[in-house]
C-alpha cells in the first residue's frame, strides 16, 4: 500500500448534491427525543416542548457532527465536543449543575458525594456528563449518521447551513434558560458561572487538538457488532441504574463503567475488522438502554399508565431506526466491499 493510501483522505468540498438536509432536519429532532423522550424525562403529551427543545439539543447535535467532520475528526472530537456541551446545557441554560433544588422538584440532586469547595454534586456532574455526552449528542449522531451511511463522514450542509444552525441553536438556549428561569428563579453564581466557561473552553481546545481520523491498521479479532451492541446496552445501563445513595460509591462506579467503555472502543475500534456497523451498534445500544431504562426511571413531569404507553411508543420508534439503520449501513457497507479496488 502507498503512503498516498494510507493518510488520510482529504475532503472534497461540499456540493447542493451532496448536502443531506433532510438527514440534517432528522438530527435536529432525533436529539431532544433522544435526550428527553426516550429516556423518559418527558411524557408524550408534552412533546410540543420540542419547538425549544430540538434547536437546542438538535441545534447543538448538528453543529458538533458538522465541525467534526467537516475537519476530518471522529468520534473523540465529538466526545469532547459533547461534553463542551454539558456545561453549556447545564451549567448556563438550566444551570441544574449548581441549583440545591432545581425546578423547585426537591430532588436533592447535589446532596450525592458533595463537593462543597464547588458548591457542586460530583455525582449529578458526572451523570450530567455521561447522560449529554455519550446519549444526547452521541448516541443521535450514531443514529442518524447510520441512516445515510454513504454521507456518514462528510459534512451535510455547506458554510451558510451551518451558520443558521448556529443561529438556531442560540435560540434554542435562549428559549430553554427563559423557560428554566420562569419555573425557578436561581441563579448561579459569578464564580460559578465563570468555571463552566473555561471548562466549556477546556473540552473545545481539546477537541481540536486531538488527532483527525487515522487508517484502521491494527490486527486482531473483533466481535459481531450483536456483542458491541450488547455491550454498550449492559453498560449503558449501569450508568442508568447506578444508586445516587451510594454517594462517592457512584462516582466510582460511574467512572469504572466509562473507563471500561472507553478502552473497549479504543482497542477494537482500531483493528481492521472494525466496521461502521459496530459503530452503529454502540448507538443502538445506549438508545435501547435508554428506552428500558425510562420504564423505571421516574418521569419529570408525568407518570401513570399514559406515560408507560409513550414509554413504549418511544422504544417502538427507537426499534425502527436502529432497524433502518443496520440495514442500511448493512446494505452500504456490502456494496462497498463488491467494488472493484483501484490500483
Amino acid at each position: 500500500m502507498s503512503s498516498s493510501t494510507a493518510a488520510t483522505p482529504a475532503i472534497a468540498p461540499i456540493t447542493r448534491f451532496q448536502r443531506s438536509i433532510s438527514a440534517a432536519v432528522a438530527l435536529i429532532f432525533t436529539a431532544p427525543l433522544v435526550a428527553e423522550f426516550l429516556l423518559g424525562n418527558l411524557p408524550i403529551k408534552m412533546l410540543g416542548a420540542l419547538v425549544a427543545l430540538a434547536p437546542a439539543y438538535g441545534g447543538a447535535a448538528l453543529l458538533i457532527r458538522e465541525v467534526a467532520r467537516r475537519t476530518g475528526r471522529g468520534w473523540p472530537s465529538i466526545l469532547m465536543l459533547g461534553a463542551a456541551y454539558t456545561l453549556i446545557g447545564e451549567g448556563f441554560v438550566t444551570q441544574s449543575l449548581f441549583n440545591p433544588d432545581y425546578l423547585k422538584m426537591h430532588m436533592h440532586l447535589l446532596d450525592h458525594a458533595w463537593i462543597p469547595a464547588l458548591h457542586i454534586g460530583a455525582w449529578w456532574t458526572l451523570f450530567m456528563f455521561n447522560l449529554h455526552t455519550f446519549w444526547s449528542m452521541s448516541v443521535s449522531i450514531a443514529l442518524v449518521e447510520a441512516l445515510v451511511p454513504a454521507r456518514a463522514e462528510q459534512p451535510w450542509l455547506g458554510r451558510i447551513g451551518d451558520s443558521v444552525v448556529a443561529l438556531l441553536f442560540l435560540a434554542g438556549c435562549a428559549a430553554c434558560t427563559a423557560i428554566t428561569l420562569k419555573g425557578d428563579r436561581f441563579v448561579a453564581s459569578p464564580m460559578q458561572f465563570v468555571c463552566a466557561g473555561l471548562g466549556c473552553l477546556a473540552l473545545i481546545v481539546v477537541a481540536f487538538l486531538l488527532p483527525r481520523r487515522q487508517p484502521r491498521i491494527a490486527a486482531g479479532a473483533t466481535p459481531s457488532p450483536w456483542i458491541t451492541g450488547g455491550v454498550a446496552l449492559l453498560l449503558g445501563l449501569g450508568v442508568l441504574f447506578t444508586l445516587p445513595a451510594w454517594n462517592w460509591g457512584a462516582v466510582a462506579a460511574i467512572l469504572g463503567i466509562d473507563l471500561a467503555f472507553l478502552l473497549f472502543v479504543r482497542v477494537l475500534s482500531k483493528r481492521i475488522a472494525w466496521t461502521a456497523l459496530h459503530t452503529f451498534s454502540l448507538g443502538a445500544g445506549g438508545a435501547l438502554a435508554y428506552g428500558l431504562h425510562a420504564f423505571i426511571g421516574r418521569s419529570v413531569f408525568g407518570a401513570g399508565f399514559a406515560a408507560r404507553v409513550g414509554n413504549a411508543i418511544f422504544l417502538a420508534a427507537a426499534l425502527a431506526v436502529i432497524a433502518a439503520g443496520a440495514r442500511r449501513t448493512a446494505r452500504s457497507l456490502a456494496t462497498t466491499a463488491a467494488q472493484p479496488i483501484v490500483q
